[in-house]
């Protein structure tokens, strides 16, 4: 069932062109995406479908793979499965700018803005680092340090001071996530902020602050006063 079979009023870029885009469902928005559904479901249907077996959540949706959707719903072939990421893709990278466009750095909620677009899909474990300029604006975009599992990541000392060197900025933020949710620092993330510390001692850098990212919260060495 294509969309052009629906009744005029029901159709997602009709009501759209009417009504802005601000009038159409999630799962009419991916409607006109996908174009069509199969021989049971219109588009608006099947995405209708796809949403609910996600909670209702576009995060959600964006974590599962091409052969995810081709796999388990009739009419999504994977060249849909891909127009509905890349436009999952598209929303993210929407996000980030926005978080880019605050670059000077007030407070580890700053910080935090900046990287919970960044991270806030992942199902392991990123570090970053930020390089601030003498009067705390960022430099550049966050410096991906380093990837790992669910549970913890290696983090090369090195690359963090090699960078900071490289665009000659003297403050280093340093933030990891936690996929788990908990914002509560492990023994080793106590034992890394040490060291990267010294690291910048040594090199006469200055590190800020260390944050731990969670989904919709943060904990900041910082605040906690175990950064002077």
């Amino acid at each position: 069932m294509n969309i052009k079979d629906l009744p005029t009023d029901e159709r997602p870029r009709e009501r759209m062109m009417e009504q802005g885009a601000e009038a159409l469902s999630p799962a009419e928005l991916l409607a006109i995406l996908i174009g069509s559904g199969n021989t049971e479901e219109s588009a608006v249907q099947l995405m209708q479908r796809v949403l609910a077996d996600c909670g209702g959540s576009l995060k959600a949706l964006s974590r599962l793979s091409v052969a995810d959707l081709a796999r388990r719903y009739k009419g999504l072939g994977p060249a849909k499965a891909v127009t509905i990421l890349a436009a999952c893709e598209l929303g993210k990278r929407r996000l980030l700018e926005a978080a880019d466009e605050k670059r000077r750095i007030q407070s580890s909620t700053d910080i935090y803005n900046i990287m919970y677009p960044r991270v806030r899909d992942l199902t392991h474990e990123e570090s970053y680092a930020l390089y601030l300029r003498s009067d705390y604006s960022l430099e550049g975009t966050p410096f991906l340090i380093s990837k790992g599992g669910i549970a913890g990541t290696q983090v090369d000392l090195r690359l963090v001071v090699r960078e900071a060197l490289i665009r000659q900025t003297p403050v280093v933020v340093f933030v990891h996530n936690h996929p788990s949710g908990s914002i509560r620092p492990s023994r080793e993330d106590d034992r890394l902020t040490d060291r990267i510390a010294q690291a910048c001692r040594i090199m006469d850098l200055r590190l800020l602050d260390h944050v731990i990212v969670a989904d919709g919260n943060y904990y900041s060495y910082r605040e906690q006063g175990k950064l002077s």
